[in-house]
């Protein structure tokens, strides 16, 4: 029997919609409504000047093509940073399973890097400022990490570390009998309501006059928000803890979650700086700043 304090896990069948033999996961959805909610958002955000100041805005249909770029990144970065950070030595033994992504195997840091590589490809491609497709995409992700993690808690992974005491811990199907953390849940709140808070509150007071602010402000913020969370969340079984044997709700251990959360906040801070002392703004506006004198030697010795 379950502890006491345990609440059951709800009963929800993992595939969604089932038409004969085609199924369609939570998962699958979850990425669909991420991508799909957060391209609505994003038309909506270009198509308001006073936003982006003299920072070239992509257009309505430059989000219609940047939605498959970002998508693409996104599925194969993340699948390639999980055989790479998580299962290294498995999937050299099984390659074939590296093209089994419906079996699960995601790494969000890895879809990060494959969405940050599209939207630097998509950007010169279209010439557009980069940073500044960096940040319009940091205002948008917080929509897909919301709906991804509630699709974790609804196939019943990536559970919480044990918390027997716990009035609200979950025992989970796979998880073994003990009560441990929603995590999962924990992860939806900071990661993506929290976020996407912070992240719609930082767009309508600076918009995207300072490339690379966003970014800077949404990779900190996210870096800080998973450390917080990985305290509560089991790591990974195949890895444990890279640092640390102590399994406590709130003690002791570092996870590779965490570890690779590092750069991410060190190169935050550096895209926050940069893009406060205006290295990242448009050469036009910096030199209307500084006034016709500053544009070239011979006009000030004249």
């Amino acid at each position: 029997m379950p502890p006491l304090l345990a609440l059951p896990f709800p009963a929800i069948d993992p595939v969604a919609v089932a038409i004969g033999p085609l199924q369609i996961k939570w998962y699958a959805l979850a990425y669909i409504v991420g991508l799909v909610g957060g391209w609505f958002y994003a038309k909506r955000l270009v198509s308001s000047p006073s936003l982006w100041g003299a920072v070239r805005r992509p257009t309505p249909l430059d989000i219609d093509d940047l939605i498959v770029w970002v998508a693409l990144g996104v599925v194969l970065g993340g699948r390639i940073g999980y055989v790479l950070f998580y299962n290294l030595a498995a999937y050299l033994s099984h390659p074939a399973e590296i093209l089994a992504i419906w079996r699960g195997g995601m790494s969000f840091h890895g879809g990060f890097l494959g969405a940050v590589l599209a939207l630097v490809l998509f950007a010169r491609r279209r010439g557009l400022n980069a940073y500044a497709m960096l940040d319009l995409a940091a205002v948008v992700v917080p929509i897909g990490l919301f709906f991804g993690r509630i699709a974790n808690f609804v196939n019943g992974e990536l559970w919480g570390r044990p918390a027997p005491d716990f009035p609200y811990a979950i025992v989970f199907p796979n998880g073994g009998p003990l009560p441990r953390h929603p995590s999962q849940l924990y992860e939806a709140v900071a990661e993506g309501l929290v976020l996407f808070v912070l992240m719609a509150l930082a767009v309508r007071r600076v918009g995207f006059r300072r490339p690379g602010l966003l970014g800077g402000l949404f990779v900190v913020g996210y870096a800080i928000a998973r450390t917080t969370c990985e305290f509560f969340r089991e790591p990974d079984p195949q890895l444990g803890f890279l640092f640390g044997t102590h399994v406590g709700a709130l003690g002791g251990g570092i996870t590779m979650g965490m570890l690779l959360c590092v750069p991410m906040l060190l190169i935050g801070a550096v895209f926050i700086l940069r893009a406060w002392r205006g290295d990242t703004r448009p050469r036009a506006r910096l030199e209307a700043e500084a006034g016709p004198e500053a544009e070239s030697p011979e006009v000030k010795s004249a």
